[in-house]
C-alpha cells in the first residue's frame, strides 16, 4: 500500500503520536509498503531534514491552530497517489485538512485519536473545552463522522471517546498498538548508561520516563518517594533511587527540580534529560519498575517499552491499558493521587524477589503478545485493507 500519514509536526519532542506514526510505519516499510508524510512544519526546520520518512512539510503554518493554505489544495491534487491517508491526533489543521480535501473522494481516510478525545480534558481544562464546543460542529466532528474508521488503541479509550461531546458520530476500531522491541543488547544498553550515571551503580532504581509534564504525574512520584524514604528505616531505603528521564527546561520541569529539593531528595534523584536509542534502553535495564502515575494517558509507549524490557510497571488506572496489565499481573494499578502512587511504591518494596521475577517474565510475555508493533503494524493494514473493501 501507498500510505500518506497525515501530523502536525515530525518534531519528536512532541512525542506520542510522533512515535506513533514512526514505530508504524517503520515496520509498514519493512513489508514492502511505502510511507510519506505531510505536516504543517516549516519545511526549513532541523526536524524535518532529519526525518526518516519523505515529509512534505506545508508549513510554516500560523498561530497553535496550523493553518497553512498550501494543505489542502496539494492534499486534493495528490490524493490519487496514495491507497489510505491516516491523520494522527485532532485539533488542528492536519486533521480537518485531510477532511476537505478527501470527503466524498474515492480516498480512505482514517484517525487515530490518540487520546484527544478523553474526558480528563473536558473537566481538567473547561474554558479550553469549550473552544472545542464551538469548533466541533464543523471541525472535529465532520472529521470523524466522514472517516472511513476512526481507530482506537484499546476498548476503554473507545469507551471514554463517547463522553466528551454529545454530538458524536464515527465508525469506530479498536486496533492492536504497540512499539518495536528494544534491540537485543541488554548488557551493552546497560553498560552504556551506567557509564553516562555512574552513581547508579548498585541502586534499586524506579524509572520515571517521559515529558515532564503535569499529566502525567512526576510531582506524585516525587511525593511519594521521599514519603516512603522518611517512613522506612535507612537501611531498607539506603540503595533506593530515582530516575526522572526526559525534557526538563521548561517551568514546570523546573519546579519538580525545586520541589525535590524542598523535599530532601537532592542526593536521591538523577535527572536525565531526554534519551534517546541506547540510553534510552539502557535506563529501562537498569530500573527495577517503571511508574507511570499519569492523570491521562491513552496507550503510554515508554509502559510498552518497560514491558518489552521485562521491567513490571507501577501505572494509575487512568492510563488506558492498565485492565491489560493488571490482568496479566505484570504490574500493580492505583490512583492517580498521592496516596495511589505511594501505594504502588509500597507494593512494589514490598513484593519478594520471586513475585518480582514472575512479574518481570510476565511482563515481556504481556508485550511479545499484545504490544508489539511488529504484530500490531501488520494487523492496521489488514484492518484498513478490510475497511476499505467493506465500504467500496
Amino acid at each position: 500500500m501507498r500510505i500518506l500519514h497525515s501530523i502536525d509536526s515530525v518534531n519528536t519532542i512532541g512525542g506520542g503520536p510522533i512515535e506513533a506514526l514512526t514505530q508504524i510505519s517503520i515496520v509498514s516499510q519493512k513489508y514492502g509498503h511505502t510511507i510519506e508524510i505531510v505536516s504543517l512544519d516549516d519545511p526549513d526546520s532541523s526536524w524535518v531534514k532529519g526525518c526518516r520518512f519523505k515529509c512534505h512539510a506545508m508549513g510554516p503554518s500560523m498561530g497553535k491552530y496550523g493553518y497553512t493554505p498550501r494543505l489542502v489544495p496539494w492534499l486534493s491534487k495528490q490524493r490519487q497517489q496514495y491507497d489510505a491517508v491516516i491523520v494522527h491526533g485532532l485539533w488542528q489543521y492536519s486533521s480537518f485538512a485531510v477532511w476537505c480535501a478527501l470527503h466524498g473522494t474515492n480516498t480512505p481516510y482514517y484517525v487515530f485519536a490518540h487520546g484527544m478525545l478523553d474526558p480528563w480534558f473536558k473537566r481538567t481544562y473547561p474554558l479550553k473545552h469549550l473552544k472545542k464546543w464551538l469548533y466541533w460542529p464543523w471541525g472535529e466532528y465532520r472529521v470523524l463522522r466522514d472517516a472511513n474508521a476512526v481507530l482506537f488503541t484499546c476498548e476503554s479509550e473507545r469507551k471514554l471517546a463517547r463522553q466528551s461531546f454529545w454530538f458524536y458520530r464515527c465508525n469506530e476500531l479498536v486496533v492492536n498498538f504497540g512499539t518495536a522491541a528494544p534491540p537485543n543488547e541488554p548488557v551493552e544498553q546497560r553498560n552504556a548508561f551506567l557509564a553516562e550515571f555512574p552513581g547508579l551503580h548498585d541502586k534499586r532504581c524506579l524509572l520515571f520516563l517521559g515529558r515532564l509534564h503535569v499529566k502525567k504525574g512526576p510531582d506524585l512520584v516525587i511525593r511519594a518517594f521521599a514519603k516512603i524514604l522518611d517512613t522506612l528505616d535507612a537501611g531498607r531505603t539506603e540503595n533506593l533511587h530515582l530516575i526522572m528521564a526526559g525534557p526538563d527546561e521548561d517551568p514546570y520541569a523546573q519546579s519538580l527540580h525545586r520541589l525535590a529539593g524542598q523535599l530532601g531528595l537532592k542526593e536521591r534523584i538523577t535527572w536525565t534529560g531526554m534519551l534517546k536509542g541506547r540510553l534510552k534502553w539502557g535506563a529501562f535495564r537498569v530500573a527495577d519498575a517503571f511508574v507511570l502515575p499519569s492523570h491521562q494517558e491513552n496507550f503510554g509507549i515508554a509502559v510498552a517499552e518497560a514491558l518489552a524490557c521485562g521491567v513490571p510497571v507501577l501505572i494509575s488506572n487512568q492510563v488506558n491499558i492498565w485492565y491489560e496489565i493488571q490482568r496479566a499481573d505484570a504490574g500493580y494499578v492505583a490512583s492517580d493521587d498521592e496516596s495511589g502512587c505511594e501505594l504502588l511504591l509500597w507494593r512494589w518494596l514490598e513484593s519478594d524477589g520471586e513475585t518480582w521475577a514472575q512479574m518481570s517474565r510476565n511482563a515481556s510475555q504481556l508485550f511479545a503478545e499484545k504490544f508489539d508493533v511488529e504484530i500490531n503494524a501488520q494487523s492496521l493494514i489488514s484492518t484498513m485493507k478490510d475497511s476499505a473493501l467493506q465500504s467500496s
